[in-house]
């Protein structure tokens, strides 16, 4: 379900009905992989909340936590927001502490670099465990154990339960994944954020989650670098195409087809034009003849599993099920 929330500074930007009673604006800004420096980046940030954006998608490896917390606290004393309830913060749980026992200390220690007494969404990032104090990033295959996603889900509702965060869910989840969850969660999950674009269309995936009450969450929405080392969404010729046509980019189509899948959306940019452009998608729409020309564009996964393990030698997880990519089509 989409409604409408009007911001101060005058654009409309819609926000998603999450199942937990809460709502998340649809458009949020992803905050992985800045590379010049602190400073920037939470001018960056400020810059993306004066411009209108109200959610903000970090996760304990992007290393942006702390950065975030303090452009949130300079937005609020410079007067941009009126408080920090004014935005919607997501948060994940990384992989070495997907241990039941581990994850109430690894969401306090996130509000802790945020400065802030709650999230609004805490999610687990991946389904899969590696051993408490192991190598950060890239995982290593022989600090991966069996994944005990009750006890870990568990422990995520008592964080809600506590008010550390009022939503969770989870990312990178298949509907394997989720329908075990489901068969125990006294909680259901309000999100599972996934890799979604036109090149990566998730039609079973989402579908699944629609008939569940859960939101999917689009992350890499313009697509990423491809086996062919080109990017199957940007370098799209019907993408392409359809932009000319309609006097966009093709990265607002991208969006705007997106939007148009009733899914939210995560983008990632560091670069203030961007941050404008991202949001110009709601006030147009595509056509029957240009979404079924989308439809058309060969898909392409551009972030298995395997890309945050190590590379050395052959990989056989423990939690096999969870490489396999095409399940969630």
């Amino acid at each position: 379900m989409i409604s409408e929330i009007t911001l101060e500074v005058g654009t409309k930007f819609p926000v998603v009905s999450l199942n937990s009673g809460c709502t998340m604006p649809l458009l949020g800004l992803g905050t992985f992989e800045f590379s010049f420096g602190p400073e920037k980046a939470k001018l960056a940030f400020i810059e993306a909340i004066r411009i209108g954006y109200r959610h903000f998608d970090t996760a304990a490896p992007y290393g942006s936590e702390g950065v975030l917390g303090e452009a949130i606290s300079e937005a609020v004393q410079t007067g941009l927001i009126r408080s920090r309830n004014d935005l919607f913060i997501t948060s994940k749980l990384w992989c070495h502490d997907n241990h039941p026992e581990l994850v109430l200390p690894a969401i306090r220690w996130s509000l802790r670099k945020f400065k802030m007494e709650y999230l609004d969404l805490y999610l687990i990032h991946w389904p899969i465990r590696a051993k408490p104090g192991s190598q950060f990033f890239p995982l290593r295959k022989e600090d991966l154990v069996p994944f005990d996603l009750k006890g870990v889900w568990k422990a995520m509702e008592q964080c809600q339960r506590l008010g550390l965060a009022k939503s969770i869910g989870v990312s990178n989840f298949t509907t394997k994944r989720l329908n075990e969850m489901l068969t125990f969660a006294k909680i259901p999950p309000t999100v599972n954020q996934v890799e979604m674009n036109p090149a990566w269309r998730q039609e079973k995936l989402k579908e699944y989650c629609a008939i569940n009450g859960i939101n999917v969450t689009a992350y890499s929405p313009l697509g990423g670098k491809g086996s062919s080392g080109g990017n199957p969404v940007l370098a799209s010729d019907v993408l392409k195409e359809i932009a000319t046509a309609k006097g966009k980019t093709v990265a607002q189509i991208s969006l705007r087809w997106l939007y148009e899948q009733g899914v939210s959306i995560v983008v990632k940019s560091f670069n203030k034009e961007r941050f404008a452009e991202n949001t110009d998608i709601f006030d147009w729409e595509l056509t029957t003849e240009e979404r079924e020309k989308i439809n058309t564009i060969p898909q392409e996964k551009v972030w298995p599993i395997e890309d945050i393990l190590c590379k050395e030698g052959s990989f056989i997880s423990v939690d096999r099920q969870d490489i396999e990519i095409n399940e969630a089509l």
